[in-house]
C-alpha cells in the first residue's frame, strides 16, 4: 500500500533522514519508534508532503502509495484524492470551534453525504466522550478528550490510511489504553494505521509490524512481538 525508499531528508542544509525505507501493507498497523530527534515526524510530514517552509525538503529518494508516486502531489490532494491524513504532534485543533464544528471541517472536501453521517456515527462510537462534549469549544477539552478529536477528525476526511504522530503524548496510562483500544478497533474495521510513538512498548504490544529509527536511519525492523523480544531494542527502548 505505501513503500518509501531510499528517502534522504534535509531541512536546509542539515540532512535529518539518510535513505530509509520501509514498507505498509493494507490493513496494517506500522509503528515507527525511537528518541527524540531519530527522524519520526521528518518521516510522516514527508509521507504527507509537508515542505517548505512547513517541514522537510527530500532530496532523493521515493514514496509510493498505492502504485503512485507522491513526490509531485501537492499536500491537500494527499487528503482528497489520496485519502491519507494525519493526526499530527501537538493535535493542532480549532480551540475555538465546537467538537462537531471541527468534524465538520475535514469533510469540506467529500461529496459522499450518507458515508460522512455513517462516519460521524463511527467517531462517536469509537469516541463516546466526544459525543457528550460535540456542542463545547474544543479548547475546553481535556488533553485525552483533545487527542480523540484529533483522530476522529482525520477519520472525517474519509481517509483509508492514517498516519498518527505520539496519539498518546500527554495522557494519562487510562487514557492511554483507551485510545489505543480504539486504533485497534479501526484497524479491525479496515483502516490501515502508520503510528510514530515514544512510548515502543505500547506501540509495539498494539503494531503488527515496526521499524526502530536512530538518528535518521532504520536499524532495525520485524514483527512487533519479534522486536519486543530483540535484545538492543529492549535495552535502549523498553527499559530493559
Amino acid at each position: 500500500m505505501l513503500s518509501v525508499t531510499n528517502l534522504q531528508v534535509k531541512y536546509g542544509n542539515t540532512e535529518a533522514l539518510h535513505g530509509i525505507s520501509f514498507t505498509v501493507n493494507q490493513g496494517e498497523i506500522v509503528t515507527l519508534i525511537g528518541a527524540n530527534g531519530a527522524g519520526k515526524t521528518t518521516t510522516l510530514l514527508s509521507i504527507a508532503r509537508l515542505g517548505p517552509p512547513e517541514g522537510p525538503k527530500i532530496a532523493s529518494g521515493d514514496i509510493v502509495y498505492k502504485g503512485q508516486s507522491l513526490l509531485n502531489v501537492p499536500p491537500h490532494e494527499i487528503v482528497t484524492k489520496m485519502r491519507m491524513a494525519l493526526a499530527p504532534e501537538g493535535r493542532h485543533i480549532f480551540g475555538n470551534l465546537t467538537v462537531e464544528e471541527n468534524l465538520k471541517l475535514a469533510t469540506f472536501a467529500r461529496q459522499d453525504t450518507e458515508q460522512i453521517a455513517t462516519d460521524y456515527q463511527r467517531v462517536y462510537d469509537l469516541f463516546p466522550r466526544l459525543v457528550e462534549r460535540r456542542k463545547q469549544r474544543s479548547e475546553s477539552l481535556s488533553g485525552g478528550e483533545q487527542q480523540m478529536l484529533a483522530v476522529g477528525r482525520a477519520l472525517m476526511t474519509g481517509s483509508d490510511f492514517i498516519m498518527l504522530d505520539e496519539p498518546s503524548m500527554g495522557l494519562a496510562p487510562l487514557l492511554m489504553y483507551d485510545m489505543f483500544r480504539a486504533l485497534k478497533e479501526l484497524n479491525s474495521q479496515g483502516m490501515t494505521l502508520l503510528l510514530i510513538e515514544q512510548n515502543a512498548r505500547i506501540a509495539l504490544q498494539f503494531a503488527h509490524r515496526g521499524y526502530v529509527l536512530d538518528t535518521g536511519a532504520i536499524v532495525a525492523s520485524g514483527d512487533a512481538k519479534e522486536l519486543m523480544n530483540n535484545p538492543e531494542v529492549k535495552k535502549a527502548y523498553l527499559g530493559g
